[in-house]
């Protein structure tokens, strides 16, 4: 009974942290193709800076969150979003026509 008790933990936890996984490289990679399309076509017309930047204040404090629960999905995957999406705020800098 305890070994089958353990096993259902244990099957939980790797289920819980798959689908952390999986849910962050997700997330992380949603903004990759504006960033492409913005670098290619060297045009941010249609960029909100407002919403990147709303958007890089939260996933930088996901890595916050993460570093304090020492948790690696969360530090990562938002590290990666904290870059490409500072990469994305640069570009607007960069390319936007005044």
């Amino acid at each position: 009974m305890i070994t089958l008790l353990v096993d259902f933990k244990f099957e939980r936890m790797e289920t819980v942290m798959v689908i952390g996984i999986v849910a962050g490289i997700l997330t992380s990679v949603s903004m990759v193709p504006q960033l492409v399309k913005v670098i290619k076509e060297k045009d941010v017309t249609n960029l909100s800076p407002l919403m990147v930047g709303v958007l890089l204040a939260g996933v930088s404090l996901w890595v916050v969150y993460g570093l304090m629960l020492k948790e690696w999905p969360i530090i990562l995957s938002n590290a990666f979003s904290v870059l490409v999406n500072t990469t994305l705020l640069i570009c607007y800098f960069i390319f936007r026509k005044d």
